[in-house]
């Protein structure tokens, strides 16, 4: 499985970013794809998980704000990032997994992940 994120950069307060996340080698279409980031000297956080059923769930942190979309043609899922703020400040990361229950799986599948800066 290899997963390549793009899309990041430098963006002032309340703009916009779109994000990518190419994938290949999944062994079937079923598989949940995570958006995670982490900040220096945080942990990672979840942000967002687009599953393979179409929908889409978010932390509270990015709650209205962030939206997952898919291309099945280009296997790439997408991640859109509006009225973004200094603590959006990241490496953003996509990862393979599957939600039960309401609880998200990842694998070790991770991609090289991509800078977002957030500042004036």
């Amino acid at each position: 499985v290899q997963l390549v994120e793009s899309g990041g950069g430098w963006v002032q307060p309340g703009g916009s970013l779109r994000l990518s996340c190419r994938y290949s080698g999944l062994p079937f279409s079923g598989y949940d794809i995570g958006w995670f980031r982490q900040a220096p000297g945080k942990s990672r956080e979840r942000i967002a998980v687009h599953e393979a059923t179409g929908t889409s769930y978010y932390a509270d942190s990015v709650k209205g704000r962030f939206s997952t979309s898919k291309d099945d043609a280009k296997n790439t899922v997408y991640l859109q990032m509006n009225n973004l703020k200094p603590e959006d400040t990241a490496v953003y990361c996509c990862n393979t997994g599957t939600t039960y229950r309401g609880t998200y799986y990842g694998t070790d599948s991770w991609g090289q992940g991509t800078q977002v800066t957030v500042s004036s």
